[in-house]
């Protein structure tokens, strides 16, 4: 049996990674039912709903599962009559804010106002007249209900295509400004701004365009990224990059997947960048030929058992005596595998030595056990 070096100094500091702290643009805020957007608020995850909207129990049901994982605001289609008729029922069902997404007949929105429903999001390239347009603004500001002006790639008008000869940033950016200078001729100022595309450095570009030139806060989304594999790894390339410039204030990950799995996603997002507090984070090596013990079962069964703990706790497994040691030691709690064994760290600190097979169920304990420290600042404080 190899015995691992255990590296225990206790005169020794416990390194902790240096902070970096992302300066977000400057907007103004809107409020999306209690849910700030903008300003100093933080970025909050949405998500949109995949039923017909007419069945409203399916509908809700897909929307508390969403909040459930955190989900801030919904976004539900009102496509038809029977959608716009079940949208007072879905609204006063809700747990979060709903919003109404409405193409083609502007007629929907107003109802969907008179429903209740907390933003409208409208299609520039398809809603119609300005005297449309107007109508919708005049019932939004009747109820203060904002309007996000989505702008898709695949939808933009057909003069700002001929002028621009195809799908650029600055016809993202000229169809967006086109429609926002429409609502403030109007008066109507509490407006949300998205321009999405399913090519993801365009979607950059055109977010930058809107970040340097305007004010408004920004929905971040790539749109129809695809399935749950493609599409996460597109939005976290192209949501990821822009909230690393602090560019954004509300994020949708766009997947061919259940909504709850959008906001995973999203979240994931948000805490990879510090800024959603994370529950569990499990950081496990990628493994290699020096793996000693099965890390793939150990680390796939803690995640499931783990996975309604709500608490910030990183737990770091590694399988091998290279960076175990060092590593373990850096999380809440650690694990720094040899050949079927594991030395358990808890703060930098040994515990114990476990054997290969209890190594799941100590982990466990440990993280049940595990108390944030804020908590602890909050004990003492009384």
């Amino acid at each position: 049996m190899i015995d691992i070096p255990v590296i225990q100094d206790p005169n020794a500091p416990v390194w902790q990674p240096p902070q970096v702290k992302t300066v977000r643009r400057k907007t103004r805020k809107v409020w999306i039912g209690d849910i700030p957007v903008g300003g100093d608020a933080p970025v909050s995850v949405q998500t949109m709903t995949k039923t017909k909207t007419s069945d409203v129990a399916g509908t809700l049901e897909q929307v508390r599962r969403a909040a459930d994982e955190g989900c801030d605001i919904v976004r539900i289609t009102v496509n038809d009559k029977k959608a716009a008729a079940a949208m007072a029922d879905i609204v006063k069902g809700s747990p979060i804010p709903v919003v109404a997404d409405i193409h083609f007949n502007h007629v929907f929105a107003l109802e969907s106002i008179k429903a209740g429903v907390a933003k409208v999001r409208i299609n520039p390239g398809n809603i119609g007249s300005i005297d449309r347009i107007h109508q919708v603004l005049n019932a939004a500001k009747e109820r203060s209900v904002p309007i996000r002006i989505g702008v898709n790639s695949g939808s933009l008008e057909e003069d700002i295509l001929e002028k621009h000869g195809y799908p650029t940033a600055e016809a993202l950016f000229e169809s967006a400004m086109r429609h926002a200078e429409i609502c403030e001729d109007h008066g109507f100022g509490d407006i949300i701004i998205s321009v999405k595309s399913t090519d993801v450095r365009l979607m950059i570009e055109a977010y930058r365009l809107l970040a340097e030139r305007t004010d408004y806060p920004l929905h971040l989304g790539v749109t129809e990224a695809g399935t749950s594999r493609v599409g996460s790894i597109k939005s976290a390339v192209g949501i990821g990059t822009l909230l690393a410039e602090g560019i954004g204030d509300t994020i949708r990950v766009s997947l061919t997947d259940e909504p709850f799995k959008e906001v995973e996603v999203g979240k994931e997002i948000l805490r990879s960048l510090g800024m959603a507090s994370r529950n569990v984070e499990i950081i496990a090596c990628p493994t290699c030929g020096r793996l000693e013990v099965d890390l793939f079962r150990i680390t796939n069964e803690l995640e499931e058992r783990l996975a309604g703990i709500r608490k910030p706790v990183k737990i770091a497994l590694l399988g091998c005596v290279v960076n175990g040691p060092g590593e373990a030691s850096e999380a809440d709690i650690g694990i720094a595998a040899g050949k079927g064994v594991g030395i358990l760290y808890r703060k930098g600190e040994v515990v114990r030595r476990l054997k290969e097979d209890e190594i799941i169920d100590a982990v466990y304990e440990e993280a049940l056990k595990f108390v944030p420290e804020e908590e602890k600042e909050k004990a003492a404080k009384g």
